[in-house]
């Protein structure tokens, strides 16, 4: 008997056992899973659109905190000058922090009543002076470009019957409400500046810890040396201050011009402000002589530009070698900006802020992240501090 042959598979069933075709099957079904899981939003994705929704309302929130944050500036200013007298009282006097502190505000107090008293009576009677002198000296000045005062004063009636006394005192209103928010503003930088001075550390700790474990050693090095840089340059600036303010002072009473003491504190505290402030402070003074006469405009005028030349080539190198150095033009740029953007609070305290930013990037993006080596101004004045 025949044997029997076995059939042939046909090729559907071959392709079909084969084991190629289990693996595609498994590499469309994991396409399709990848297709229809692409179209959700996973984990990360959420993640980031997060983090940007945070980030923008940090950003509105610090926008509309705009004038707190510079107060709360204002005062580690404050505190950054008490602190430094503090410090040098506890060099000399042996000392805890806090009575240093203490004898810094007394000192301060003591000095502040001693000029008072002793230049108060003469200050006022030069400040009422050049109230009295300002007015017509103005007058004259702007007789000298067409504009007419008394035929101004006739028409101030038929101006008056038009509504404009309602806004006349709306404006002055307002210019008393801001004054008064300026006094209440200041009095709050200068209390929280002794709080800040009394126990800066206690602050500076709570600040890292907003930080993470990894990143405090960095951030307590940038605070550190932002914070000894705006030392440095508050110190330098006050010392400038004084200078131009006694250079000022004396060059206006050899001039023969009134108030000479008034235009120098004027000078002395225009000088906080690089730049705007010289100009600005010197304008008063101008306007005086200008009615004086045409000789005593001129001395005036001269006066103030060889006092601007030697601080600006003399005194201001001589402090900053020990001090802070900005570029000029990031100075004058900063005083712009902050000044548009901030207004009269944001104009005095550019240049602080412009320290603090210039030394925080120069440490943690151009030399920490970028890895170029350069120097941060008030580091090694801090790593001395540090390890004395």
């Amino acid at each position: 008997m025949a044997e029997r042959q076995p059939r042939p598979t046909p090729a559907r069933e071959i392709a079909t056992a084969s084991p190629v075709a289990p693996a595609r099957a498994e590499t469309r079904a994991a396409a399709e899973r990848r297709h229809w899981a692409s179209g959700l939003p996973d984990a990360d994705f959420i993640r980031r659109a997060l983090i940007i929704i945070a980030l923008g309302a940090l950003v509105a929130l610090v926008w509309r905190l705009a004038d707190v944050l510079l107060l709360a500036f204002g005062a580690v200013v404050v505190a950054v000058i008490l602190r430094a007298l503090a410090d040098l009282i506890a060099h000399h006097i042996p000392s805890t922090k806090r009575w240093s502190l203490a004898i810094a505000v007394i000192l301060i107090l003591t000095v502040l009543a001693l000029v008072l008293f002793l230049f108060g009576r003469q200050m006022r009677a030069q400040i009422a002076q050049l109230a009295a002198v300002l007015p017509p000296a103005i007058e004259y000045v702007l007789g000298e470009f067409g504009v007419d005062m008394r035929k101004l004063a006739e028409e101030l009636p038929n101006m008056l019957g038009s509504g404009l006394p309602r806004e006349i005192i709306g404006r002055a209103a307002a210019f008393g409400l801001t004054f008064l928010g300026a006094l209440a503003d200041s009095l709050v930088v200068l209390v929280a500046g002794v709080f800040l001075a009394a126990d800066p550390d206690l602050y500076k700790r709570g600040l890292v810890k907003l930080f993470p474990p990894s990143q405090h050693e960095r951030a307590e090095g940038a605070l550190d040396a932002s914070g000894t840089a705006l030392g440095l340059w508050l110190k330098g600036q006050l010392l400038a201050m004084a200078i131009v303010g006694v250079m000022t002072g004396t060059a206006l009473w050899l001039i023969g011009l009134p108030s000479p003491i008034a235009l120098g504190l004027i000078a002395a505290i225009g000088e906080f402000i690089p730049f705007l402030g010289p100009i600005l402070a010197a304008l008063p003074a101008l306007v005086i002589a200008g009615s004086q006469s045409t000789e005593m405009l001129l001395w005036t005028a001269g006066a103030f530009v060889v006092i601007q030349q030697i601080e600006s080539n003399l005194i201001t190198p001589i402090i900053q070698r020990e001090a802070v150095s900005l570029p000029p033009a990031l100075a004058l740029l900063s005083v712009l900006a902050f000044g548009v953007v901030f207004g009269p609070l944001g104009l005095i305290l550019a240049v602080p802020l412009t320290v603090v930013a210039y030394v925080l990037v120069k440490k943690l993006y151009v030399r920490e992240t970028l890895g170029e080596a350069t120097s941060v101004p008030g580091e090694e004045t801090a790593r001395e501090e540090g390890q004395s």
